[in-house]
């Protein structure tokens, strides 16, 4: 035994066995690597999370545009059909639109949707646009 009464069995520079604890050894690298993965759900997580807020302001904007661009050829100020002209709108945009209708006081209501993860389903955007007040 060498100086230290905790340690037995050391024989000059060789490993010595603890006589206290000797069952948790490496423990603690099961513990880091726990940690680590837990943090890693938790990244991938928060980037689906931002992903599907991105998909969502992007059909939103979509919706938003198609819906002014319908407004603008029901007043007459375009050529066309006005839920026409909101598809191509939304389809350059990378959306499909779900609905169009005419409204009262030549308002359009609009409806998109950008197919986006397969987890988290497609983003949908709504909007109404009419002339202004």
């Amino acid at each position: 035994m060498k100086g230290n009464a905790g340690w037995v069995g050391c024989v000059e520079d060789h490993c010595c066995v603890d006589r206290v604890g000797g069952r948790e050894r490496g423990s603690g690298t099961v513990l880091a690597a726990a940690l680590a993965l837990v943090v890693m759900m938790a990244m991938g997580v928060m980037l689906l999370l931002a992903q599907s807020a991105v998909l969502a302001s992007r059909a939103a904007a979509a919706a938003d545009l198609a819906a002014l661009a319908a407004a603008d050829t029901l007043r007459g100020i375009t050529n066309g059909d006005p839920c026409m002209v909101a598809a191509e709108v939304a389809a350059r945009h990378g959306a499909t639109l779900a609905s169009c209708s005419e409204g009262p006081g030549q308002t359009v209501e609009v409806r998109t949707e950008l197919g986006g993860n397969p987890l988290l389903g497609a983003a949908t955007g709504h909007a109404r646009a009419g002339p202004p007040p």
